[in-house]
Parts: C-alpha cells; structure tokens; sequence
C-alpha cells in the first residue's frame, strides 16, 4: 500500500505545499495557546495552553504515531518559523562532528520529563507557553547558524520521541522501485532539485537519509522533501511491517548499524524507562515514596527528592536490569559480544513495551478529559470576545469514565510487552543458535518485571490532570 497513491488522500500529500497546509493551522493553535497561556485563566483545567498541550495533542500524538507514523513532526510549525527565518538569515555552518549524535539530544529529552514533573508544568499555564516559546528559540536560533535539520536530527526533544515511537509505525517514507534509484545519475533526494545558475528549486532530505539505503522511520520527519525532490517519482508513503526495522541492523542511510550506536539505544532506553518514570509522577505511592525517602535522607527540598527518584528509575534501574540480562546472556547463552554490545542490541526490543505503556498513559488523560475541549473553547470566547457567543461554558463536560478506559490501557500494554518478547526471541535465535532460550530468558525476565511495573501503574489511582477531576 502507497499512501500517495490514494485518490483524494495522496493528492493532498502529493501537493508540493501540502507541509505548508498543515503547518499553518499548527502555528496558529500553538500562539493562540502562548497566548493563552501568558494571559489566559491561572487555573490549569481553563486554560488551552496546558489542557490541550498535555492532554490532547500529547494523546493525539500517540494515536497517530502508533496508526500512521511521524506525521506530527511533518505538521510541525517550528519548521514553518525557521523556514521563514532563513529567507533573512543564511545558516553557515555545519554542525560540529563531535555533536552528531543523539547524547544533546537525550539529555534535553530527560531535562523535559524532569522539569514536566518536578516544576508541575501539567499545572502551569505561563510555564507550560514558555516551554513552548523555548522550543520556537532554539529552532530559529540553531537553524539560523547551522545548516540543514540540525535542531530535528540532533536536539529538538519532541523529535527524538517521535523517531523512537514511529518505529513501531505501519508506514514509512521508501523507495518504490529500486532499481530506479540504481540507474538515476543525479541523486535528487538527497541533493535537492536544481533549476538554472544551479539554484535549488526543492530541497532534498536535509536529515541525510539517502532514499535508496534508508532503513526505517529513524530520524525521518516525514518532510516529504524527497518525494517531491525525485524526477521518477520513486519514492512513496508505503506500508511496512511495524517494529521490523528494530530487527535489521544494516548499515543505514544516516545512522549507520544500530548495534554500534549506543547513543540511539540510550535513547530507546530512556523511551522505555521514561514511560515509567512519567506515568510513576502521576499515581499516589510516588507521595509515599518521597515522605520516605526524605525521612531517610534528610532532604526537604521536593525537587531534591523527585531527582533521587527520577536517577533510580531512569539511570540506576535500567543500568542494573540490563546490565545483569547481558551478563547472564553472555555467560549462560554463549553470546561472544561485549557486555555493553550485548546490551546496546537487545535494548531495542524493548521500545514496543514503552510505546505500549506511553500509549495507556497519554490514551488514560486524552479519554478521560476528551471532552474538555467543549468548555474551554466556549471560556475562550467568551473571554476575548467579551460574550458567551458559543454559550456558558459546560465544565461538567469531562471524559469518558475511567473504568471503560482501564481496559484500552491493559490492551496497550499487554500489545507492547508481547511485541517485545517478539524482538527479544527473533535476537536470541540470530545470535545463540540453538542455546536461543538461555539467551532469550534473562531478557524476557527484564520484559517481565517492566511488564509488572506497568500494569501495576495502571491499576493505581492516577491524577486526573488538567480537569476538574484533578
């Protein structure tokens, strides 16, 4: 199946401006909820800024990752702005060699979940919009000195969650016909279309994927700069068996072999132990967790704690369980590859058990609080336009109630952690042979505590955030 080639659907997408289309309307919601958020109701449940951002289109993301693939990143409007920034500004220069790679990157993704929960963004309108205009600085002021993608491949946050997610996506951006791509002398999709006095008229991926050997959905913003760039029309939006790009450790257009980059495996770990860790902030032992913790350590600063927690789980506990599965791996199933090797390859069969768990969590808040964009439209005119225009707001409006939602969490999961052992046994079988059980088990062991965690997660009382159930 070919996304592009769907009568209305592909002609949409086919549109050389059809980025611009999507772009646009995300640009105007992402300064109405600034706006909103600056000036907007203190009251997180009545603000846009903070019931949409970390309730609805966190959600929406998921569900569209997991049903279609990055197009969030290809609807972004941080792209539009530096776009429209560079028609007065030529970047200059490259990024430097010793920053290409995912660590930047990482570390900003786990500042984010950090500062989410230790600072309550969830409950903060003004610092939820200044997050938001951070994200805008930093795209116009890295883009503006360095060339090409730099802010999408190798800082933006947002960006790596999107790359990691959509690899259990059914779609991806590939090559029709390969043997097209093995005949064309211009390398357009990587290069860029040229017109007269060698002017770039479309440019080509600005990520380095080169069409003919990219693998996956990694790092692939769904620009679409390379369908348009291609003078065969080769290159399409195709189905694809999800999460079998985990499996193929090839070399990759732009990325190399995912066993020898142990910066993305650190960032699937994150993925994973951070749905942990994000979904752990919400439910109510975590307050029991840090009364004790600071009645043992001494510490009174909230935030001092939350960041003890926050190292066990993220850094302490996935440093340990994968440290002792690639020992026992190692030692019992006869794999020959170092204990860091070991661990960088079977790190990425755990990213369907983390999308699963991200999935129950962002799907428990978009259910539960789906209506809640009745109101807060209705208090949003009323506010600006000085009337009930569209009618008094309906704050009785909530959700759909938890306990039909419980059992769409529990499917999320169980999908996620079955997918996961999946991967596991196909890595277990390629690299023991026959001793593929002794192997497979210290792995499947790490799957089933995580599977544990997350399903013990589901079953406690979770904090009704951004509605008037909180």
């Amino acid at each position: 199946m070919d996304l592009l080639q769907w009568p209305v659907v592909g002609r949409i997408f086919g549109w050389r401006h059809a980025r611009r289309l999507f772009q646009l309307p995300a640009l105007a919601l992402a300064l109405i909820m600034i706006w909103d958020g600056l000036t907007g109701p203190a009251f997180a449940p009545k603000n846009l800024v903070t019931t949409l951002g970390w309730i609805h289109l966190r959600g929406l993301l998921a569900v569209v990752l997991l049903g279609a693939g990055n197009f969030f990143c290809f609807a972004c409007p941080l792209v539009l702005v530096r776009d429209f920034a560079r028609k007065f500004w030529t970047p200059r220069l490259n990024w430097p060699r010793p920053l290409r790679t995912k660590w930047l990157s990482i570390g900003l993704f786990a500042l984010v979940l950090f500062v989410y929960e230790a600072f309550h963004l969830w409950a903060s309108p003004p610092l939820t919009a200044w997050l938001i205009l951070a994200y805008f600085a930093g795209v116009v002021v890295i883009d503006a000195l360095f060339k090409h993608a730099t802010f999408c491949k190798f800082i933006c946050p947002i960006g790596q969650f999107n790359f990691v997610a959509s690899t259990l996506s059914p779609l991806e951006v590939q090559v029709r016909e390969p043997a097209v791509c093995s005949g064309c002398a211009t390398k357009d999709c990587i290069r860029g279309r040229r017109g007269e006095d060698d002017v770039v008229v479309q440019r080509g991926c600005e990520l380095a994927l080169f069409q003919p050997v990219k693998v996956g959905n990694l790092d692939c913003t769904f620009c679409l700069d390379c369908v348009h760039a291609c003078p065969h029309d080769n290159v399409g939006i195709r189905s694809r068996v999800p999460a079998e790009e985990l499996l193929i450790d090839s070399v990759r257009s732009g990325i190399g072999r995912l066993a020898r980059r142990p910066d993305l495996s650190a960032l699937a770990i994150l993925f994973t132990f951070g749905a942990l860790m994000n979904a752990f902030g919400m439910v109510s032992p975590i307050y029991t967790l840090e009364r004790g913790l600071a009645a043992v350590t001494g510490v009174n600063s909230s935030t001092g704690i939350f960041a003890l927690i926050f190292t066990l789980v993220v850094i302490v506990e996935p440093v340990v369980l994968l440290g002792l599965a690639a020992a026992v791996a190692r030692g019992w199933g006869g794999l020959r590859a170092s204990l860091p090797g070991i661990a960088t390859r079977y790190s990425y069969a755990l990213v369907p058990f983390g999308f699963g768990l991200w999935l129950a969590h962002y799907g428990f808040h978009l259910l539960t609080g789906l209506y809640t964009i009745v109101p807060l439209v209705q208090n949003a005119a009323q506010q600006y336009a000085g009337s009930a225009v569209l009618g008094p707001p309906r704050w009785n409006w909530v959700g759909v109630p938890v306990r039909f939602v419980q059992p769409i969490q529990f499917g999320f999961v169980v999908l996620g952690f079955l997918a996961s052992l999946f991967l596991l046994r196909e890595f277990a079988e390629e690299d023991a042979g026959p001793k593929w059980l002794r192997a497979f088990a210290p792995w499947a062991a790490v799957c089933l505590v995580l599977f544990g965690s997350g399903i013990w997660l589901i079953l406690q009382p979770m904090d009704m955030r951004g509605t008037f159930l909180e």
